[in-house]
């Protein structure tokens, strides 16, 4: 019985084969890719600095985050404006929109529910 497989290159370089085929899985992003794609984009955008996300979720479209920003920095800092925008990404990570959902000061207690 004979061996078809071709075991005198490397297995990299028979990965790196033009006529491997890589499944849809080998290219999806892991969500920490994802978070970070979204706070980057939102702040090249924006030009405010993106500070955490507060909620994350895969959607039949891609991504959906809302993300906490700087919006105007006070002093105290507990009087600084902060904002919460819902940002949208498609399947390979790019914004493909965002909006600002509300407003408020760091030092506040969020009275903000959503259902």
């Amino acid at each position: 019985m004979s061996n078809t497989n071709n075991t005198s290159q490397p297995q990299e370089a028979r990965d790196e084969h033009p006529d491997h085929e890589h499944s849809a899985a080998d290219s999806r992003m892991t969500p920490l890719e994802v978070l970070r794609q979204a706070r980057a984009q939102l702040a090249e955008l924006t030009g405010m600095v993106a500070e955490n996300v507060s909620s994350f979720e895969q959607t039949e479209d891609g991504w959906q985050l809302e993300i906490e920003v700087l919006e105007l920095s006070r002093v105290p800092d507990t009087m600084s404006l902060m904002a919460s925008y819902e940002v949208q990404l498609d399947p390979e990570g790019q914004l493909t929109g965002y909006r600002r959902v509300r407003r408020y000061e760091r030092g506040r207690s969020d009275a903000h529910r959503r259902g």
